[in-house]
């Protein structure tokens, strides 16, 4: 099934399928973790992907192939890595906040809310007119709509969604609209002359990324690039909420300096930045950059021969498009939370999340995959690059993948074994003490993949190339 998927992958490239052949996957197949939903083909199929391309820059550096391998249940550990780390003698807690959850409305349906960033969940406890404890939240909820709660809380600023099952979903006017782009995007959106790549030993030596995403999904992108010898300098700014741990999972490799983006002083800095980079990479939703100088057609004006990586939650067509939304969201709204609920109770009744990370960390890997084919079209070709992806558009590919049959999901453990943790981790030096976390998954035969700066807190560096 890994082979199958990344088959499929290969043509967003314009490669041959045959490409496949140079990857062995092992580890078994799903269900690897008590889902339906084929998160184990999904994840070591994107990653593969990330780890053809990267073979592919080498094989433009030295004209030699390698072959790579990718673990099934490895690659499936990697959808929740955050929950593996250790930083000194404690574990990194990834606990949500209390507040965000599933809720049964008034219609006898659910509603999510979406309440890990402060602003998100006050904008929620606005509009139900309670404090926050979990308690009064429910009642307030079972006082509305499920559908009217999903757009008073958007209106509001906040994030979250009614729950829909697949079949609801694929009638809304937002799954058309994502039914009709392809996985991902990698157009051509400029001219310039073909750059050779920078001298070096790795992949992406030599490479400067800007990583202006928060979460995971763009973060995972950018943190790719470094495990292949990238740059990375992540951007972010003292006033925008941010969860701890997601930081230190997705810091590896990194840079990280501090811009705020509302003084225009810090928008020249970046910009400064921008025409020293190879890739920009973004976050925000369709438009939001724009009226700060920051489109993409602003920043290859700058930097000619730039690939811009544009990241958003439910693609850049469509009602939805402007809205803000999150793994969990997505899961939401596309009929996730209700099958896994279905197929897997929880603790609680009605829809639930599947247990890990899915469609972030494989966005990350298929943003990272798209940053590198687009590099390589450059070195060839020339010209400035738009990679164009959204969420909601992985959440569909995982759904399409299909389920595994509910048969097989009755002895599934719930997590890896200590020896299986043990052998895919590592302790890295950092500034706030050892850090134990994940490896990279993919292996290379000649280029291993690995992270050559420890993750930082936010801002320990000033907003300087090296």
């Amino acid at each position: 099934m890994p082979h199958e998927a990344l088959r499929a992958l290969l043509p967003i490239a314009g490669w041959s399928e045959d490409e496949a052949g140079a990857v062995t996957f092992s580890g078994g197949s799903d269900p690897v973790l008590p889902t339906p939903f084929r998160i184990g083909t999904a994840a070591a199929a994107t990653l593969a992907a990330s780890g053809l391309a990267a073979a592919r820059l080498w094989e433009v550096r030295t004209g030699r192939r390698q072959r790579l391998a990718v673990d099934v249940r490895r690659a499936t550990a990697s959808l929740r890595s955050g929950h593996y780390m250790r930083l000194g003698d404690g574990r990194v807690s990834a606990a949500r906040n209390s507040i965000m959850g599933v809720y049964p409305t008034r219609d006898g349906r659910w509603s999510y809310l979406h309440c890990n960033f402060p602003n998100h969940r006050a904008a929620a406890l606005k509009v139900l007119g309670v404090a926050e404890d979990r308690a009064s939240v429910a009642r307030a909820v079972a006082s509305w709509t499920a559908a009217d709660l999903e757009e008073a809380i958007i209106a509001a600023g906040g994030a979250g969604g009614m729950a829909r099952t697949r079949a609801e979903w694929a009638k809304h006017p937002q799954a058309a609209a994502i039914a009709a782009l392809p996985l991902m995007e990698i157009v051509r959106i400029g001219d310039s002359a073909p750059e050779p790549l920078p001298s070096g030993d790795r992949p992406l030596a030599g490479i400067r990324v800007l990583d202006l995403t928060r979460v995971l999904a763009g973060p995972t992108c950018a943190r790719t690039l470094a495990e292949h010898g990238a740059e990375v300098m992540k951007i972010t700014a003292a006033h925008l909420p941010n969860l701890g741990y997601q930081e230190w999972d997705t810091g590896h490799g990194k840079l990280s300096a501090q811009l705020d983006l509302r003084e225009e002083s810090q928008v020249d800095i970046l910009r400064g930045l921008v025409g020293e980079a190879h890739v920009f990479s973004q976050g925000y939703r369709p438009g939001t950059l724009a009226g700060r100088g920051l489109a993409p057609e602003d920043l290859v004006r700058i930097r000619p021969g730039l690939v811009y990586v544009s990241l958003c939650a439910f693609g850049h067509t469509g009602p939805w498009a402007s809205r803000r939304g999150f793994d969990t969201v997505v899961q939401t709204v596309s009929g996730i939370t209700i099958r896994q609920g279905e197929c897997v109770p929880g603790t609680r009744p009605g829809p639930s999340f599947y247990p890990v990370s899915a469609i972030d960390y494989c966005t990350g890997y298929l943003m990272a995959f798209g940053a590198m084919v687009a590099l390589l079209r450059r070195t060839r070709e020339g010209g400035s690059w738009l990679v164009r992806i959204s969420l909601a558009q992985v959440g569909k590919w995982i759904l399409d993948l299909g389920e595994v049959p509910q048969a097989a999901l009755g002895d599934v453990p719930a997590e890896f074994t200590p020896s299986e943790l043990d052998g895919w981790s590592t302790v890295t030096q950092t500034p706030s003490g050892p850090l134990r976390h994940l490896k990279p998954v993919v292996e290379l035969a000649e280029t291993p993949p690995y992270w050559a700066r420890p993750s930082v807190p936010l801002g320990y560096h000033p907003p300087v190339w090296p």
